[in-house]
């Protein structure tokens, strides 16, 4: 794939450094592909759970960091806003890493004039959660289904089929996964709200969406443990989000396309 996109601001959380569920290749591809003027990291960019555990630091995910942690030497503005599993670098609200600044918070203003509200949406866990016993139950849930992801995912590579989250689907299907999300969404929309802002972009959930709630506009950039998406803004200040696996693929099938074509001419 050829060409590189340029984004006004890119948004993107829960990449997980430090887990094996971690999808650094295609962020890094994505990031290869991307000129972006405001990159918003949305929390648990690195997973320090998950290495408290198994401590796992594989080449990609080294490349990844450096990556991320070198643009603003390219010109681009980053800004960190730690969630709950990179929970120690909220201490630093306010100060830089390098050239990076950190917030546990942040306002930013869209090219057409909208006030969104930035966080990672750790912040709403107490609203959401069932209490403790529904929590560790969807804990275990959750590993579960990531597990199953890891391995369905090699059996459709090892076929020549493209990634295709089957744990976001499975999500999907779960009432009381869904019912999680929606108190999710109107806690965070609630927060902008009371705040005078236009809508809000968070993380946490590993559910990337755009929608209106009673006039707020919620945004979330989804997660690169399951979906490999980002949200982007344009220069026209308009919100999209973007599936990474999905892009590839089309182009995969266009250059097929194009071949097959080729060879029938010739």
């Amino acid at each position: 794939m050829t060409g590189v996109k340029h984004y006004r601001t890119l948004w993107l959380s829960d990449i997980h450094l430090g887990s094996k569920d971690c999808k650094a290749e295609y962020l890094l591809d994505f990031l290869h592909h991307s000129k972006i003027d405001t990159l918003y990291l949305v929390g648990d960019i690195v997973d320090m759970w998950a290495m408290s555990k198994q401590f796992m630091w594989p080449e990609a995910h080294n490349r990844l960091f450096h990556t991320l942690v070198s643009l603003p030497a390219k010109g681009t503005k980053v800004i960190y806003l730690p969630g709950n599993h990179d929970e120690p670098a909220q201490k630093y609200d306010g100060m830089l890493f390098g050239d990076v600044e950190i917030h546990r918070e942040y306002v930013h203003t869209t090219a057409d004039g909208k006030r969104l509200l930035i966080l990672h949406g750790d912040q709403f866990d107490q609203q959401v959660c069932f209490g403790p016993i529904h929590s560790w139950i969807g804990d275990k849930g959750y590993d579960l289904l990531l597990f199953l992801n890891r391995w369905y995912n090699r059996a459709r590579a090892l076929m020549g089929f493209p990634y295709w989250s089957f744990a976001g689907y499975i999500k999907s299907k779960v009432k009381g996964a869904n019912e999680a999300i929606e108190r999710y969404k109107r806690a965070c929309c609630l927060r902008a709200k009371s705040m005078g802002l236009d809508g809000v972009v968070c993380g946490h959930i590993h559910h990337p969406e755009v929608s209106d709630v009673d006039g707020i506009t919620y945004c979330n950039d989804g997660d690169w443990v399951e979906n490999c998406s980002a949200l982007t803004e344009n220069q026209q200040g308009e919100l999209q989000l973007v599936y990474w696996p999905r892009i590839l693929a089309s182009e995969v099938q266009r250059l097929n396309v194009v071949a097959a074509s080729n060879k029938k001419a010739a």
